[in-house]
């Protein structure tokens, strides 16, 4: 025989239990208000028929969703991942779940993803955005879900914000290599519409305005995406200069993890001829071939603080909230890529 399999309904198991329907509800929503054994007998029917509860038509009688969305800008590199790790756990203790999904760096993406979110009325939304002028994000407040911006700022006072404070991280690299006897240097950018990039560009020249040098002695080399198939190809560009820096700050690990890629090929030596400095410090940088230096994001924790803002926002006291927006401090954490003292 063939055919759809018709789905177990509430009034079913209360047919087959020998129960009101109220009964297999309270069973599902309030235990307590049902004897021990018509309990067991309901869960018994339950079992046996294979009754799943819809929590979609519970969300719309109860007009709360225990859903929310994550949409991050790569699901590849894993300093995001460790964001979603942290908005998880939080999310959890509050009895909620999290959808995560990748934009991939597509304002298109992002914008397909963010309807997608108004569709399921999920409870709310954390986002990195990919879309450069806010437009995405502007259509989606019409529906009235909260969002709370991850790695950015909400400068419009629509919403909550964590982040990181980029330009001391880019000036604790650069600061770093200069302090070791560095003179000339390169920055692996990525995307320039990125305010990170261009915030860990503004602190790297802040770094070198302290040391006296000046903003000439750092090339830029831009990356279209911050992943290592991009830092290869820097790094590619890097070997190809007429003169050759003798310090790299890459604008995250996977693009100093494919300029290192690219240097140990050539038979570059890293730190000795040339140091490497990368931003987030994920895992793989400390497993490297060449240890790797690094400015350290506190992601689990970006990702813990906004879950708990959202949550507040859509909370029992949602009417006393005040948007905040919460910047962290990175750290540097120097390993074997940079110990050597320049040449």
């Amino acid at each position: 025989m063939t055919g759809t399999a018709r789905t177990v309904g509430i009034k079913d198991v209360a047919r087959e239990a020998g129960v009101s329907v109220g009964t297999v509800s309270n069973v599902i929503n309030q235990p307590d208000r049902v004897s021990p054994a018509t309990r067991r007998h309901v869960q018994d029917v339950i079992a046996r028929l294979g009754y799943v509860r819809s929590e979609s038509a519970r969300q719309l009688r109860a007009g709360r969703s225990r859903i929310m969305a994550l949409l991050v800008l790569d699901m590849g590199n894993p300093f995001f991942v460790d964001i979603a790790r942290g908005a998880e756990r939080t999310a959890r203790a509050a009895g909620l779940g999290v959808m995560v999904c990748n934009s991939d760096q597509d304002p298109a993406g992002e914008a397909d993803y963010l309807a997608l979110f108004a569709e399921q009325r999920v409870r709310g939304v954390l986002v990195t955005p990919a879309d450069p002028t806010g437009a995405n994000l502007r259509a989606f407040r019409r529906h009235g879900i909260p969002y709370v911006l991850v790695d950015r700022v909400a400068g419009d006072g629509t919403g909550c914000s964590v982040s990181v404070d980029d330009v001391t991280g880019g000036s604790l690299a650069v600061r770093h290599l200069a302090a070791a006897g560095h003179r000339s240097f390169a920055y692996v950018s990525g995307p320039a519409h990125l305010q990170q990039v261009r915030d860990r560009r503004e602190g790297a020249l802040l770094a070198l305005a302290e040391a006296g040098l000046p903003a000439t002695v750092l090339q830029e080399l831009p990356a279209e995406r911050l992943d290592v198939a991009c830092g290869r190809d820097a790094g590619a560009r890097l070997l190809g200069l007429p003169e050759r820096p003798t310090a790299v700050f890459c604008a995250n690990d996977l693009l100093a993890l494919g300029v290192l890629q690219s240097l140990y090929a050539a038979g570059v030596r890293v730190p000795e001829d040339m140091a490497i400095v990368g931003y987030d410090d994920i895992e793989f940088a400390a497993a490297a071939t060449v240890p790797l230096t690094s400015v350290r994001q506190p992601a689990l924790t970006l990702g813990a603080r906004a879950a708990a803002l959202l949550l507040a926002e859509t909370g029992e006291h949602a009417d006393d909230h005040r948007h905040e927006h919460v910047v962290l401090q990175p750290e540097l954490v120097v390993r074997r890529s940079t110990l050597a003292s320049a040449r």
